[in-house]
């Protein structure tokens, strides 16, 4: 179990996938901000413009 243990912890295959997987993290974190915020300056444009119509 020993050995198995050593072998998986200087095993550095994985090691791309779980930096993969941050940087995912990060995108995913800006590009969902990102899409927040847009998406309610959006909607309060909107909702001027359709009150402006009306």
């Amino acid at each position: 179990m020993k050995n198995y243990l050593r072998l998986l912890w200087s095993d550095e295959r994985g090691q791309d996938v779980a930096e993969y997987a941050v940087m995912l993290a990060v995108i995913l974190v800006i590009v969902v901000g990102t899409i927040k915020l847009i998406g309610s300056n959006a909607n309060n444009v909107f909702s001027s413009v359709a009150s402006t119509i009306q």
